[in-house]
Parts: C-alpha cells; sequence; structure tokens
C-alpha cells in the first residue's frame, strides 16, 4: 500500500472569484457595432489627413434693396456648404455681432451684404475669429433672374475656381485669391453637395476690379445619353449667372475690422461721384443765370436807335 500524505503538505487551491462587473457594450454606428481594439488598429494603420470643415456664414444688412437680396439668394444657391441667417443692423458694433453669430451656427467664414441709403452695395469677406477680412464695393450687379441666360447646372455640384494670372503680381491679390479659394471652394463629399463638376467659377482681375461669372460646362451627347466621339474636344462653356464685379477697398487685420493691412488708392466712393455730379448740374444752371446778366447788361450799354416809322400806323 501506498504511503499516506501529511496534512501539512497538503496545498488548499482557493476558487477563482467570477468578475460580477459586465463588459463594456460596444460603441454604435451607422456601420455597426464597433471595438475599441478594432478604433485602435484603425488609427495605426491609417495616417492622419486633412479634411475641409469650412462653413460660410451668408447674412445681409436691414433695408437691403430687392436687387442685392436676389444676389444674396444666388450666392447661397451656388454654395451648399453655406448658412443663412436673419438681417443685422449695419451699425458700427456689427462685427461683434457676426462674430458672435458665426461662432453660434459654427461657421469659420462670414459673407455680408451691407447696403446702404438703398443704392450701394458692400460686400464683407471674413474668416473667423481671427481675421483677415476684406471690405469690397459691389458693382455691375445682374441677378439670375434678370439675365434669363440659357446655362444650367446641376445644384450642389462642386465648381471648378479659375483665376486670371494678374492675381498673382501683388501680394494683395494673392492674399484675396487664398480667402476666395476658401469660402467659395465647396468642401469634398460635404453632405450637401454632389460630386459632379459641371461649371466654373471664372474670377479675373480688369482695372483693378475682380470680375465674376458662372459658367456651365456643356459636354455634345449622343441621343443614348452618352458622350460623342471627340466630345471632350468639342465642350464648351455656357454663362448661368450672376453676374457682379468686386472693387477691394481696404483689408483689415481682424475680423470685420482690425488694422489696415492694405488700402486702394484708386478707390472713390459713391457719394463722391454723386456729388461731382451734382455739382456738374449746379454748373449748368448758374451758367445760365450769367448769360442772362450778360444780356441785360449788354442790352444797356447798347441801346438801339429810335426808329422813325415807328408811330406812324398808330394814327
Amino acid at each position: 500500500m501506498g504511503k499516506k500524505r501529511k496534512h501539512s503538505e497538503t496545498v488548499v487551491v482557493a476558487p477563482e472569484k467570477k468578475d460580477d462587473t459586465a463588459a463594456e457594450r460596444p460603441q454604435r454606428t451607422l456601420l455597426g457595432w464597433k471595438d475599441k481594439k478594432s478604433e485602435a488598429q484603425e488609427s495605426e494603420s491609417t495616417t492622419p489627413f486633412f479634411r475641409n470643415k469650412e462653413k460660410v456664414l451668408v447674412t445681409c444688412s436691414r433695408r437691403i434693396n430687392f436687387r442685392y437680396r436676389h444676389l444674396m439668394l444666388n450666392i447661397v444657391s451656388l454654395l451648399p456648404h453655406c448658412k443663412k441667417d436673419n438681417k443685422v443692423e449695419s451699425k458700427q458694433s456689427k462685427g461683434a455681432a457676426l462674430n458672435e453669430l458665426v461662432e453660434l451656427k459654427n461657421c469659420s467664414s462670414c459673407l455680408f451684404f451691407e447696403c446702404r441709403k438703398q443704392k450701394d452695395l458692400y460686400l464683407w469677406m471674413s474668416k473667423c475669429p481671427n481675421g483677415p477680412s476684406v471690405k469690397f464695393l459691389v458693382n455691375a450687379v445682374h441677378t439670375m433672374e434678370e439675365l434669363k441666360l440659357t446655362g444650367n447646372h446641376l445644384k450642389g455640384s462642386r465648381p471648378l475656381l479659375t483665376f486670371s494670372s494678374n492675381f498673382e503680381n501683388k501680394p494683395h491679390w494673392k492674399l484675396l485669391k487664398e480667402m476666395i479659394i476658401q469660402i467659395f471652394g465647396i468642401p469634398k463629399e460635404h453632405r450637401k453637395s454632389k460630386p459632379y463638376h459641371d461649371h466654373v467659377f471664372v474670377f479675373s482681375i480688369v482695372d483693378d476690379h475682380i470680375w465674376f461669372r458662372n459658367y456651365q460646362i456643356a459636354v455634345p451627347h449622343n441621343e443614348s445619353d452618352k458622350i460623342a466621339r471627340r466630345g471632350l474636344e468639342n465642350m464648351t462653356l455656357v454663362e448661368v449667372g450672376p453676374r457682379f464685379c468686386l472693387n477691394p477697398i481696404k483689408i483689415f487685420g481682424g475680423s470685420i475690422g482690425g488694422p489696415t493691412l492694405y488700402e486702394n488708392p484708386f478707390y472713390i466712393s459713391p457719394n463722391q461721384i454723386r456729388a461731382m455730379e451734382k455739382r456738374k448740374k449746379a454748373g449748368k444752371y448758374a451758367k445760365k443765370v450769367k448769360a442772362k446778366t450778360r444780356r441785360k447788361m449788354h442790352e444797356q450799354e447798347n441801346p438801339l436807335e429810335p426808329d422813325e416809322f415807328a408811330g406812324m400806323w398808330k394814327e
């Protein structure tokens, strides 16, 4: 028979305690359940990339003209990544109010249409909240409803931005080009945009003014909606609208204000132009009055000789 072990040699093994806490529930996404391990593996495998989250706030001042309001609505229809807001009073404190609105709407840029005297339209283009910002005078406004052009493109599609070579000549034009690219360039894979490029935004500098045009890219198709042979070579541009011209006044270092970085030396305000026209009209009236007084003085200095036959037929 085998020997019995001593009681001191036997080791009592304690039973393992079960963890009563439930396992952490994985995160639920639109594509299914997502574990932390898979998130860690994805973060390790994928490299960080830049994602454009640009959003633009578009608003206007009170007492704006109907024509300028239609221009603002045309631009809203062209930019699917913009947000429209209520009218803002055009006072000295409009900068703080606009910056607060941009922050509340979770936007990064602002387009503010300011109307003065129901005649003059100014456009503020600003990067919020740190700047820079530009003030333009808007001229030669033609809306889509007014032009009635034959061009047409898909609403919400992404445009191609083209600039004239003049934008590379001077530093302030380079700054304006970069701001226009960030504001008018629709982000890729934006939820309201469509992944097509069927129109072009053209920005060209003529006489120190920025002229804007919008063209549709028209490609000839067959009856079966297929591109004809050599159709891309016969591609044409058809204007859609709107049209407007931007005359830069000042470039500021902050958002809707701040230190002046650039001032246009050739800018003349619309008030000065109207005052010059009134002076010209007033000058015409003054010339007429002077001519009448000169005629009277000439008649007094050179009286006519008495006529011999003046009272002949009176008798």
